[in-house]
């Protein structure tokens, strides 16, 4: 028969349960010691670096002489190495695949969503985005891969969702593909200011971490055009203030200029493409403070390799892609607040940092660019306090590449080591 422990023994145990202890498990202390650091708030490259974690978090970025390792720590070598944050994505949908596209994604269902989400997630994380924005999914099938990722079931990227988006009746949200005696619409859809107040705190209450809109057509969609607006300016201005007074923010879809401008206005906290905006519009956003996140490989993408797309799709297509880029153009040379997302899913997950090479093509440095997938979607996203740059507090998500980022920023193309959360995820150097 097992004696019980002495009083003291359980005395201490509980102390320092209470303390915040666990059994049997201590925060790992890990040291990075790469060639080079990519400070990516002064663009500065730094040499001789050494980034001490502890769990899950940075503690001390600094010289590599000051580092006390500790006889249990973990040390990482990477001398050939160029360390920066782990990229964000702004704009992605795990949940969807490259191929469901049309009446095809009838078929899907929710489960089978979810499990391509955990395919997706993984792909992701390993192109080096260790945090996303998942801006439209079926079935809540996002927050079900959010939440198994953070119980440590499946990998993937820290992930902000937002469930199914919001969209009017026979929108661009909508579904528009099944005939009229299936009296089906999308979970998100919902018309007039009582009815989009309820579907906001109905999102939410399902674990919706940003709210998505649809504020004009787009173009995978049947039967809508990405030139029109949708929601009206009372129904977007209800949905920002029910989001914001619940700490929730707004993204919305927008292509056409009417429906940006009225986005903007409305108070959302970012525009989704953008790609027909016209002159007002841009100022708008300007004057706004809102930010824009472009989405633009995709065009290159869908020009070189889609060859199964409806009729509809590739003629809308064609029109976004006319004036799309240069369209941006325009808007970066403005100024304009700019975040990184790449629409993953319109084109296949993992080649999400070929959206940077077009922000270059197009007229930022790569500095900004990289700027635009760490500092400023990390603002974007209400996580600048953990995520975006290496400085100690924030969460070990770090990762490496050959060469000079800011001299080629298609080096993020192939990233060779990513640590999320303070746990090597892929490291091709080898230790």
């Amino acid at each position: 028969m097992p004696t019980s422990p002495p009083r003291f023994v359980l005395g201490l145990l509980l102390a320092f349960l209470a303390a915040g202890g666990s059994i049997g498990a201590q925060s790992r202390r890990t040291i990075l010691r790469p060639g080079h650091l990519l400070d990516v708030k002064t663009g500065q490259t730094l040499s001789g670096q050494a980034i001490v974690i502890e769990g899950d978090k940075i503690v001390s970025v600094g010289p590599a002489s000051e580092a006390k390792p500790g006889a249990a720590a973990r040390i990482i070598d990477l001398p050939n190495a160029t360390l920066l944050p782990g990229l964000i994505d702004a704009h992605t949908h795990l949940t969807f695949g490259v191929d469901e596209i049309g009446y095809s994604a009838l078929g899907i269902s929710v489960a089978r969503e979810a499990l391509t989400g955990a395919k997706n997630a993984r792909i992701t994380l390993e192109a080096g985005f260790t945090t996303v924005r998942n801006v439209g999914a079926n079935g809540y099938s996002d927050v079900a891969l959010r939440d198994a990722i953070n119980a440590g079931d499946v990998p993937g990227p820290h992930m902000l969702v937002s469930g199914p988006a919001l969209g009017i009746t026979g929108g661009h949200c909508d579904e528009n593909l099944l005939p009229f005696e299936f009296h089906y619409q999308a979970e998100g859809v919902a018309d007039g200011v009582q009815a989009v107040q309820h579907k906001v705190r109905e999102v939410i209450k399902y674990g919706a971490d940003v709210i998505k809109i649809c504020a004009t057509g787009g173009v995978m969609s049947k039967g809508d055009d990405p030139n029109a607006s949708q929601y009206t300016m009372e129904e977007m201005k209800a949905i920002v203030a029910e989001a914001h007074r619940l700490g929730r923010k707004v993204a919305a879809h927008a292509h056409g200029a009417e429906g940006v401008r009225w986005a903007s206005i409305a108070g959302v906290d970012s525009i989704e493409h953008g790609h027909l905006m016209d002159d007002e519009s841009i100022a708008t956003l300007k004057k706004n403070g809102t930010y824009v996140v472009p989405t633009l490989y995709l065009m290159d993408w869908n020009r070189e390799n889609r060859r199964n797309a409806p009729d509809y799709v590739v003629r809308k297509m064609q029109m976004v892609s006319a004036t799309g880029q240069n369209t941006l153009k325009k808007a970066f040379a403005a100024g304009l607040k700019v975040g990184l997302g790449t629409d993953a899913a319109v084109y296949p997950h993992g080649l999400n940092a070929r959206e940077l090479g077009v922000y270059v093509r197009l007229g930022m440095t790569p500095l900004q660019a990289i700027q635009t997938a760490t500092i400023n979607d990390a603002d974007l996203l209400g996580w600048s306090d953990k995520v975006g740059t290496i400085e100690p507090g924030k969460w070990a998500d770090v990762i490496a590449v050959e060469g000079d980022p800011l001299k080629d920023v298609t080096t993020l193309e192939h990233v060779k080591f990513v640590m999320k959360s303070g746990e090597v995820v892929k490291n091709e150097y080898g230790k």
